[in-house]
């Protein structure tokens, strides 16, 4: 894979899908209740087993193509580091949450049931408190981004939200007075991010063990992550299905909830990426760099936020609603920002000289990952 790879058509087109997921969602929801009732019955405690199914399946492939060795070049990076850690984790969490209050308790307030402005906000807390591992590889390679820089960016995160995740949510949720299950709130995060994390170490500890150089580990990693992306792409699409299934009144009888939920979404990516991208200019990071360091805080890791939406709110909850308007958002906006990055890199320095094109074609996961 290159720098030029482009997107894959199932990236391009994923608004779309999930569109017409939301309808066949709507539509089963409406003729088949009893059905959906039963899906939503196969529960232990906060643990509905179908819906963890499906989001091991996207999320899994995901943690296996992530190479956590990359760890050790943190240190190459470091303004596009800084800017990412500080954007990602004492930034976005906060500005999502502040702009979920100013819209569902105030400029919306005439539009929606007040019992239900909590659950959409704590459904855009839990969106902003999660950002993006694996689809930012797509937006680094639209933008020709330095591969060293985006693998430690994603390597670095998703350690870093093994700690940091809950504690962030569970302050906001308890600030917008939101009550906190923080039992619930940990397993999730054990369940749909250590889990796999884990798994996908031992993957791909098993899959390069076997190779006769790294090269060849990391084509044998992407042959295996191309083999199991059908299961991503299945689970992203029937948890999406499941959800507006169970969603299928409340869409019909308020059409307008989507694009209200949008509005707050729509902001709080612009204005993220704008942040990142402009902070990245003031401070002569090089285009290669800038680019993902704004691209990962704007796109969001919405498969941990669905998860923890369902175990916290449940299945037929606001907040479930919201992660999942939060895929159908995300794409196009993200598409429209490596647009504009891609005309805008004049504003940044030339790119470091020490960038190694080849790199991402031994190290980043395949193009066609869903998260």
């Amino acid at each position: 894979m290159s720098n030029s790879t482009s997107i894959s058509a199932f990236e391009r087109y994923l608004s779309v899908w999930v569109a017409l997921a939301i309808a066949a969602g709507i539509a089963l929801g409406n003729l088949l209740p009893g059905g959906f009732q039963w899906l939503a019955s196969m529960e232990y405690g906060s643990v509905n087993f179908v819906v963890a199914v499906l989001i091991w399946f996207m999320v899994y492939p995901m943690m296996v193509s992530v190479d956590f060795s990359s760890l050790k070049r943190i240190h190459e990076r470091p303004k596009g580091l800084i800017i990412t850690l500080v954007v990602n984790w004492l930034i976005k969490p906060f500005t999502m949450a502040g702009l979920g209050v100013l819209f569902f308790h105030y400029f919306f307030i005439d539009l929606i049931d007040p019992a239900n402005a909590s659950q959409y906000i704590a459904g855009l807390i839990l969106l902003g408190a999660a950002p993006c591992t694996a689809m930012v590889f797509v937006w680094s390679q639209l933008t020709k981004g330095d591969p060293n820089y985006t693998l430690a960016q994603v390597a670095l995160n998703d350690v870093i939200m093994i700690f940091a995740f809950a504690p962030i949510v569970a302050l906001l949720l308890g600030v917008t007075d939101i009550e906190v299950p923080w039992a619930t709130l940990i397993l999730s995060v054990g369940l749909y991010v250590l889990i796999p994390l884990i798994a996908g170490v031992l993957t791909r500890w098993k899959i390069s063990a076997g190779a006769s150089s790294k090269p060849a580990a990391e084509q044998a990693v992407k042959r295996f992550t191309s083999r199991v992306k059908p299961f991503s792409v299945l689970g992203l699409l029937a948890t999406v299905v499941l959800l507006f299934g169970f969603q299928g009144n409340v869409i019909l009888e308020q059409p307008l909830l989507i694009g209200l939920i949008a509005i707050p979404l729509l902001i709080q990516s612009y204005g993220i990426f704008a942040l990142g991208y402009a902070a990245a200019k003031v401070w002569k990071v090089p285009f290669n760099v800038a680019a993902p360091c704004a691209m990962i805080g704007t796109s969001n890791f919405f498969e941990l936020a669905v998860a923890v939406a369902i175990g916290m709110f449940g299945l037929n909850s606001g907040a479930a609603l919201v992660t999942v308007v939060g895929v159908l958002v995300e794409v196009p906006v993200m598409l429209s920002l490596v647009a504009f990055a891609n005309r805008t890199q004049h504003w940044f320095p030339a790119n470091d000289a020490e960038q190694t094109p080849s790199i991402l074609a031994e190290h980043a996961p395949d193009g066609e990952d869903n998260a």
